[in-house]
């Protein structure tokens, strides 16, 4: 599915477990990794795998949560207001939501958690605290939630129901989180080498939060193009040929053969997934350089889209890319990047994410 024309951003901005979008793109740009070894259920222990919290945050759960503060920080930051209201709607993505207090409650009986505990709660929450109108939308698809909101603005602006769009992305690491992943054994004492020639695969989990202003005519970058594709295959499994991959990318109506592109994959260390992406983008785009920033700041979960989407910008405007942090020759395919690169060369960047079942998404990033 093809999504509206071209938009523009106006701001974007994120928080990782390095801090704000430029201390992340300096740290990945000298091939640091965030990721650390942390107890698996935080404050009730269990095996220790690779985790990047925000500094200062613990895995603990508290009431209110110990991650509002940072999501408080990052949105006052966004420009301009009256966000919420009929002409500049609000899009909320998220895999998790405050899911980590539902887990909280069950297992202290403490019900002030319940405030937080679900989607609808956490965000009548959010919008509370941060002073939103009522105009607010809430998507929710694993690691392409964000992308959903992407698009879902473009639609907004393109349909001229809109005059901006501010769509916020977080996912916040919890026991109940971090648990899950390590019970399917793909989180585990590994750390993730991204797009590696390797015997075993494995991920790591961060704290991620983003935003973007969407407009039809402010800002310096554009998202020229947009797709989605579910295979509606199994509940965590792509389809084994990889077509699903291609299907998303043949979607993607990028004009004019002769662009030169580089590629923010999704590149979460998992070994069957990770080589059917690489062979999809590098088959549609061959030569063009592959590159996942999972390694360092592990995998930001329903915001990664986003996230990793406010690095790109940082990336481009300051002429340097990071490479795949966290691994190192021999990659899957020859055009995995290990180091950081210059960006002047290319016309932009395609950047994608993947979820559960097989469902991916992908826009270009280009100057406006």
């Amino acid at each position: 599915m093809a999504a509206s024309p071209a938009v523009r951003i106006a701001a974007c901005e994120t928080i990782t477990g390095f801090g704000d979008t430029a201390e992340t793109l300096a740290a990945l740009l000298a091939g640091r990794s965030a990721l650390r070894p942390v107890p698996v259920l935080g404050p009730d222990g269990g095996d220790l795998v690779p985790m990047a919290l925000i500094p200062g945050r613990s895995l603990d759960e508290t009431s209110p949560p110990n991650w509002l503060p940072y999501l408080v920080a990052l949105v006052a930051t966004i420009p301009g207001d009256n966000w919420g209201q009929p002409r500049r709607p609000v899009i909320f993505t998220s895999s998790n939501f405050g899911v980590g207090s539902l887990y909280a409650y069950k297992t202290t009986g403490e019900t002030a958690h319940l405030a937080y505990g679900t989607p609808r709660g956490c965000l009548t929450f959010l919008v509370k605290q941060l002073g939103l109108g009522p105009n607010v939308t809430t998507f929710s698809h694993a690691c392409v939630s964000a992308h959903l909101g992407l698009i879902h603005a473009g639609r907004l602006l393109d349909a001229g129901l809109a005059d901006d769009v501010l769509i916020i992305s977080f996912d916040f690491l919890s026991p109940f989180v971090s648990g899950g992943f390590h019970a399917l054994k793909i989180l585990n004492a590994e750390f993730p080498s991204p797009y590696q020639k390797r015997p075993a695969g494995s991920i790591g989990l961060g704290d991620g939060a983003a935003f973007a202003v969407l407009t039809r005519d402010r800002g310096d970058f554009a998202i020229a193009a947009q797709a989605l594709h579910n295979e509606m295959h199994l509940f965590t499994a792509n389809r084994a040929d990889g077509t699903g991959f291609a299907a998303c990318l043949e979607n993607l109506n990028i004009s004019g053969g002769g662009r030169r592109l580089w590629l923010k994959g999704h590149g979460t260390g998992t070994l069957e997934a990770g080589l059917l992406e690489a062979r999809a983008l590098t088959e549609r785009f061959p030569h063009s350089p592959l590159v996942s920033w999972k390694g360092g700041l592990g995998h930001t979960l329903g915001s990664c889209g986003l996230v990793e989407l406010a690095i790109a910008i940082a990336a481009i405007r300051q002429g340097r890319a990071p490479g795949t942090v966290g691994s190192q020759p021999e990659g899957i395919v020859p055009e995995v990047a290990f180091d950081a690169f210059d960006t002047s060369a290319f016309d932009g960047v395609l950047c994608t994410s993947n979820a559960f079942g097989g469902a991916h998404a992908a826009l270009l990033l280009t100057h406006a």
